[in-house]
């Protein structure tokens, strides 16, 4: 015991202390919160007092408000007082914020500043909503197909080359060319263009182009991609508190909303593909006529209807794109008081909006929600003016829910690929609460049943025992503290599984200890080289079972990955409590005898019959 270094002590006290500090926010209770985020960049410098003059105007109870991740919090004494904040703070403060309703923890405000958090709960302990969506790939590769038609399109008009047909179906384009032209010029330029994007097949005066098993590939990931980064912005746009968003397989997305109140509001939200397209409408009467009679509309133009239902003949060309939308608030029209969206231009939406009704003024411009190749005329306005500086502001028969969402949906853009819901699944806020409760009273539970056996069968060394295994789940729970990781049932049984494994190390050291004393040897050297002979063992043996977790982190996915983070890090732990803890209280408590030492509390340390039929006065108690 001699070689066990000061520095260790140091290490192990730092270590224990770090743990404690980032595990005790843990332990205070969650109180119900408003959370006020920016719309854009940053608050407002005065925001916190306007919002504390609010509250005391309206006579309403909170306990504190705090900037916290660049947003503010403010906590309230009960649901009630967090209910009528809410609403109070709506007409003030909803048009540049975003306001959201969490349980946040009441832990003081040194703790916060020193970064020590709760760990989150995940759905299964919190309650609330989990998806689970499809992307529609062929989708994306239909746009991708149908762009690099329109080029081709363009090249052979360019080259005169006499095409018969061109179209694209499902995930193909097929090129017909007149029997009498020759395939060479086109053949060439689709070999230079698309070489490794598209294979290409001839068949006679037939061309037949699809996509490349590595370009499907690539297409399919930018969607799931793209999908999963608007998806991002949307949960935060409902202002919902620690959301989930992940990829699940090639073409799946996983979202888990915990704590959401209204479900039906984020369904539609997430589904939603909505995305703004502005067009001029047709001034052909005669071609809108026949079209309302069922004949084909007139080249170019396509019959759409506004939200009374009346017809309109629209171009097929559209000027200006959601993809301009620079920012989209809700409001209301000064002089209707009809609920509207504000819309902000970027520097190129701003220049093709101001050249568009410069020069189209007195004519009629569509303005048209497009979702899910379902194209709908929101308002058609004529043209009275040059309109500059990139605001536009879209009216048209919608309430003030409706303003939001659509704002909502244009300022978080449009989904790459249309998705569906193929999984959904609730869990009330009773039912997280009965697993919270259940979790931690297995884990509790199981903490008293093997501390008691230890303490029991070991004595002094079964407490020393228990100490460590307190210190190892101090450790755990600190480090997922600090990492901000999510709880949830699986993780609380990797917790009650990395008990047992750290009792087992210390089983181990306690028995080599017994063997050496068995020996004959004397106590201090039997604690000596009991802890380096067993600590071999418990390398060995914790080594295996890592990598386990590491299969399970590498090759699973969702709970799996769940518990093989939380596993690995108690392997971790585990080896740290049982090796450098116990053994550093050993030191404290007999490390001062040195060679003088004459016992070790250890319970009954049996000899066999050659040399004696009663314990060793090393192992007294």
């Amino acid at each position: 015991m001699q070689r066990f270094a000061r520095w260790k002590i140091y290490l192990v006290a730092a270590a224990l202390l770090l743990a404690s500090l980032y595990t005790l926010p843990n332990f205070f209770p969650q109180v119900p919160a408003v959370f006020v985020a920016p719309r854009h960049e940053q608050l407002a410098a005065d925001i916190e007092d306007q919002i504390r003059k609010t509250l005391e105007g309206a006579k309403i109870p909170f306990r504190q408000i705090s900037l916290e991740s660049k947003q503010l919090v403010i906590r309230f004494p009960d649901v009630e007082s967090q209910l009528k904040a809410r609403d109070s703070l709506q007409k003030g403060f909803e048009a540049d914020n975003t306001l959201a309703l969490n349980l946040v923890s009441d832990a003081p405000t040194w703790l916060r500043q020193l970064g020590a958090s709760p760990m989150f709960l995940g759905l299964d302990l919190r309650g609330g909503v989990h998806f689970q969506l499809k992307v529609d790939t062929r989708d994306t590769v239909g746009k991708s197909l149908d762009t690099q038609l329109a080029d081709i399109r363009r090249f052979v008009r360019e080259k005169q080359i006499d095409l018969t047909n061109s179209e694209r179906t499902h995930e193909k384009i097929t090129l017909t060319l007149n029997p009498a032209t020759p395939p060479a010029t086109l053949m060439e330029q689709l070999n230079k263009q698309y070489a490794g994007v598209l294979a290409i097949h001839t068949q006679t005066n037939i061309i037949t182009l699809e996509p490349t098993p590595a370009e499907f590939e690539r297409l399919s990931k930018a969607a799931v991609d793209q999908n999963m980064a608007i998806l991002h912005k949307r949960v935060n746009e409902l202002g919902i508190a620690e959301p989930i968003v992940q990829r699940q397989g090639t073409d799946r997305i996983v979202v888990e909303l915990p704590g959401v109140q209204d479900i039906a509001r984020a369904k539609e939200i997430l589904g939603r593909t909505a995305t703004l397209d502005l067009r001029i409408v047709s001034d052909d009467q005669a071609g809108l006529a026949a079209a309302r009679s069922g004949q084909m509309p007139p080249v170019g133009t396509e019959l759409l209807k506004d939200r009374q239902g009346n017809p309109i003949l629209v171009k097929r060309q559209s000027q200006l794109t959601g993809n301009q939308i620079s920012d989209a608030q809700p409001g209301f029209d000064q002089q209707t008081q009809e609920p509207v969206v504000h819309i902000s231009l970027d520097k190129i939406g701003s220049r093709i909006f101001e050249d568009l009704t410069r020069e189209n003024i007195g004519r009629r411009m569509a303005i048209l929600l497009v979702e899910k190749n379902k194209t709908e005329v929101i308002t058609a306005p004529t043209i009275r003016e040059r309109i500059s500086g990139g605001r536009v502001q879209i009216s048209g028969s919608m309430n003030t829910q409706e303003a939001q969402d659509i704002s909502l949906l244009m300022r978080a853009g449009a989904l790459a690929a249309p998705m569906d819901i193929i999984e959904e699944r609730t869990v009330g806020p009773s039912l997280g609460l009965d697993n919270i409760q259940k979790g931690f009273q297995s884990v509790l539970y199981g903490f008293a049943i093997l501390s008691a056996f230890i303490m029991l069968y070991y004595r002094g060394m079964g407490i020393i025992a228990t100490i460590s295994l307190i210190a190892n789940v101090a450790l755990l729970v600190g480090i997922l503290s600090l990492l901000q990781a999510t709880l949830t049932l699986p993780g609380i049984a990797a917790i009650a599984l990395t008990l047992g494994m750290a009792i087992d190390a210390n089983v181990l050291i306690n028995e080599r200890i017994r063997e050496e004393l068995r020996e004959g040897a004397k106590p201090h050297v039997a604690i000596e080289v009991g802890y380096d002979q067993a600590w071999r063992t418990i390398l060995d043996s914790n080594i295996t079972t890592l990598i386990a977790g590491l299969a399970l982190f590498a090759f699973g996915s969702g709970p799996i990955k769940g518990f093989a983070v939380v596993h690995c890090l108690g392997i971790l732990t585990s080896m740290f409590s049982a090796v450098l803890v116990s053994r550093c209280i050993v030191y404290l408590i007999y490390g001062r005898f040195g060679s003088k030492l004459g016992s070790i509390s250890i319970g009954h340390v049996w000899k066999g019959k050659s040399t004696a039929t009663s314990p060793t006065k090393a192992a007294s108690i």
